[in-house]
């Protein structure tokens, strides 16, 4: 709290003396015209004027009005900011204790004070934050502070004024500022955990530069030796990073922290007038996707196919895996040239998923889509698709005007494919 006034409010300690003089001063004169000792009673006016300048006055730092930061770091009672936090409190506490002698009353008083205050943080417009963190350090402050006024006036062999109604007093004020601070910030409060949201950052700046390092190191991979690296874009896709990378030979992006590349294009997009074979070709790609993509290629089914012809012709090679005659999501294509370089590439890798038995067959997914589209059925394929979160086994019947989609397990149509 301390550390963020300093910076946060413009011109503190000069509002904090002037503060001060204006609640000091009439103090000292209220308690000299009413003859009492004021030395004590200054004092302790000082210390809560400070208090107030500390905590009330306008910032420009905060979270939003009616939020409280609810994050409680590790080092709660030993940083910087909580040992600032407990001096802020602690004279005052043991000056009052001095003036009045109810050291469990002002205790509980100072707690109540710190609870208020932060409640003010939060429902106010003053650009500050409400943190639990500073309340705990507030009312640390407040017991130690009045521990060592009753030590004081132990040592001076004055002993506490009425003890046993100080200790009442003390334990309903403790309870009733317990309670109505504590309801208020669980009914109208909302609660923001910051530690968490600065450890979520600071992982995620450390896992963007470990990415960085990783894209880096494959698109030299793929584009070859000489790719120079113009820049990286970092997305949060729920818990990964979708990262992807500008180079002087194309654009190449992938996932982080699973380590998976997911497509890549050559700024050359042109085939080569190289004079590999078609057969010379598909080892090349077997190389590369067996390199680069082991998962996708591992049992699955590899074609090949020609894109145009004559020297400059390039090649796809598609990789699919099946399982029960399911084509699986897990998906690889390359474009490669006869010269063995990689144009680009898609992939998509994921871990088979656990379907259930397919009891409609392709005869029977193509009546199922006759009678629904009134149309014939030119073209089926069956696959694992995600229906409403769940991997199922999935006909695709087209019929050149519509497709339909159908459930292979329980040969319901599927709604809203199409």
């Amino acid at each position: 709290m301390i550390e963020a006034s300093i910076s946060a409010v413009p011109g503190l300690i000069v509002s904090f003396v002037i503060l001060a003089v204006l609640v000091a001063v009439p103090t000292a004169l209220v308690a000299k015209a009413r003859k009492k000792p004021w030395p004590l009673r200054t004092a302790l006016a000082a210390c809560l004027a400070g208090i107030f300048a500390v905590t009330l006055l306008p910032g420009d730092a905060g979270l939003e009005s009616w939020q409280c930061d609810t994050g409680m770091p590790t080092h709660v009672f030993t940083s910087a900011s909580s040992l600032l936090n407990i001096a802020l409190f602690a004279p005052g506490a043991v000056l009052a204790v001095l003036l009045f002698r109810r050291p469990v009353t002002v205790a509980a008083a100072f707690g109540a004070l710190s609870g208020a205050v932060e409640l003010a943080q939060s429902v106010g417009h003053l650009g500050r934050s409400c943190s639990v963190t500073d309340l705990a350090a507030n009312a640390t402050g407040a017991v130690l502070g009045s521990a060592a006024g009753a030590v004081w006036l132990y040592r001076r062999r004055q002993s506490p004024a009425e003890p046993v109604r100080d200790l009442v007093w003390g334990v309903s004020l403790a309870a009733v500022a317990v309670l109505a601070v504590g309801g208020v910030f669980q009914s109208r409060i909302d609660s923001v955990d910051v530690v968490a949201m600065d450890d979520r950052m600071r992982d995620l700046a450390e896992s963007a530069a470990q990415a960085d390092e990783w894209i880096a190191t494959a698109a030299k991979g793929v584009f070859g030796s000489g790719t120079e690296m113009r820049g990286t874009a970092t997305k949060k896709d729920g818990s990964r990073l979708k990262i992807t990378a500008e180079t002087n030979r194309g654009t190449i992006s992938g996932t982080w922290p699973q380590k998976t590349l997911e497509s890549a294009r050559s700024s050359n997009a042109r085939g080569d007038e190289g004079s590999l074979s078609e057969k010379e070709v598909a080892a090349a790609a077997e190389r590369f996707a067996r390199t680069w993509f082991p998962r996708n290629v591992a049992g699955s089914d590899r074609r090949i196919r020609s894109i145009g012809d004559g020297p400059t012709r390039a090649y796809t090679v598609v990789y699919r895996r099946y399982t029960d005659k399911v084509m699986m999501p897990v998906r690889l294509d390359l474009t490669i040239t006869t010269t063995g370089r990689v144009i680009g590439f898609s992939a998509r890798t994921v871990d088979d998923p656990a379907l259930p038995r397919v009891t409609i067959d392709e005869a029977k997914a193509k009546t199922l889509a006759e009678d629904a589209t009134g149309l014939p059925a030119d073209s089926t394929s069956l696959l694992a698709q995600q229906v409403k979160g769940e991997w199922r086994p999935v006909w695709w019947v087209g019929s050149g005007k519509q497709d339909i989609a159908i459930d292979a397990a329980t040969g319901e149509r599927i709604a809203g494919e199409g």
